[in-house]
């Protein structure tokens, strides 16, 4: 479990975020939107301990993450920023296996092999495993990026203690793909996400994407909490008119809940 209470940052005397208390359990998705400058991403930021707050605190499982040290951090949570540059070069595989650097000292061991070889499987990117990252679309280094953060928090088979969760924060991770790689990155992290053991808080966009893929649903506007619950809860005609000036027409559909269109 990751809570959150009364946090506040500030940039000057300017809240980017003020008195937000969440919570966030395990096995689920939840998915954190508003408009531009609602402190979406300085949320994910605080909660990942990328930021520290002048007020409030973050709880990783009852424990204020702000005494955890970064070695043990680091081997429970994971973040994928909005963009990543890589200032010298490395082959995709050496990028990937970045993601393992927390878990081994010297050379990664056989498990940390088999680990770069199942996840970029699974995000489709063996091919470009030998291609310097450089060369990569925006598109490609997203997926690539994906690859090495979930290799950071990817179960090895070790003596991994159940009741210590793994946290993974996303900041707008659907930056730079086309949409049938969205709704696979979509699919795939949902399917990641319900481990019970597996907390991870995301920021999109879109809100068909968060009304269909979100199991909780957190708005913020004005650096402010609004509301949070499922989709349907949050995500009103009267709140999304609110909150972000536009009005909406819902239509239910039987698969995926609800479907916006703004007019």
């Amino acid at each position: 479990m990751l809570t959150a209470g009364n946090i506040t940052f500030r940039v000057g005397n300017k809240p980017l975020v003020a008195d937000i208390s969440v919570s966030f359990a395990p096995g689920g998705l939840h998915l954190i939107v508003g408009p531009n400058g609602a402190g979406k991403s300085t949320l994910i930021k605080v909660l990942a301990r990328l930021l520290r707050p002048q007020t409030g605190k973050v709880e990783y499982e009852g424990v204020d993450v702000a005494q955890v040290g970064e070695a043990q951090l680091a081997k429970r949570r994971a973040v994928l920023s909005q963009a990543v540059e890589v200032a010298f070069p490395l082959t995709v595989r050496e990028l990937v296996m970045m993601g393992r650097y927390p878990h081994f000292t010297g050379r990664p061991g056989p498990a940390d092999e088999k680990i770069v070889d199942d996840v970029m499987s699974h995000f489709d990117v063996t091919e470009f495993s030998d291609r310097q990252y450089q060369t990569l679309s925006g598109g490609e280094r997203q997926r690539v990026n994906f690859a090495r953060v979930l290799t950071q928090l990817w179960p090895d088979g070790s003596s991994h203690d159940s009741r210590s969760c793994r946290y993974l924060f996303l900041d707008e991770p659907l930056t730079f793909l086309d949409i049938r790689h969205q709704i696979d990155f979509m699919k795939k992290i949902k399917a990641f996400s319900t481990a019970a053991d597996v907390v991870t808080v995301g920021v999109v966009h879109d809100l068909n994407l968060a009304a269909r893929f979100g199991d909780h649903i957190v708005l913020l506007n004005e650096a402010r909490f609004v509301a949070h619950g499922t989709a349907a809860e949050v995500l009103t005609t009267e709140r999304i008119q609110a909150v972000f000036g536009v009005e909406p027409t819902i239509v239910r559909s039987g698969d995926t809940g609800f479907h916006l269109i703004f007019n």
